[in-house]
């Protein structure tokens, strides 16, 4: 086992995951599911979204800074639009409604805290129940 390099401890071990066969998890928002591919329990999750074509993401805001990666199709916002291998982010306070082209998106998002959305559903993340 490695030590790490600033304690006199052990190096906590990587994670790796098979994403391809990990089961995608419904949303409460109509043609989006996810794969979690990391998430610390106070928001900070980085997500593998898939959307249907036409899915939207309800008005929301940023509560923090927001990294997405467009893999497949068309991600869309009122400021822009992304194509696959594009990138866009957004700063904390940023409010808008996304939503997927005509063929649909596959995206990475990265996030730090839960947005807020302006009807009160909760984030990905949050309350799967």
């Amino acid at each position: 086992m490695r030590k790490r390099l600033t304690k006199d401890e052990v190096s906590p071990r990587s994670v790796f995951l098979d994403v391809p066969n990990m089961p995608w998890e419904t949303t409460k928002f109509a043609g989006i599911k996810c794969k979690t591919l990391y998430s610390d329990g106070s928001g900070m999750a980085t997500l593998l979204m898939e959307l249907e074509p036409g899915a939207e993401v309800p008005l929301h805001e940023h509560t923090a800074i927001e990294q997405t990666y467009v893999l497949a199709g068309h991600f869309v916002d009122e400021e822009g639009e992304c194509l696959p291998g594009q990138f866009v982010w957004r700063p904390e306070g940023n409010t808008h409604v996304a939503w997927a082209g005509k063929e649909g998106a596959t995206i990475l998002g990265i996030f730090l805290k839960p947005n807020i959305f302006a009807d009160g559903r909760p984030f990905f993340t949050q309350d799967k129940g």
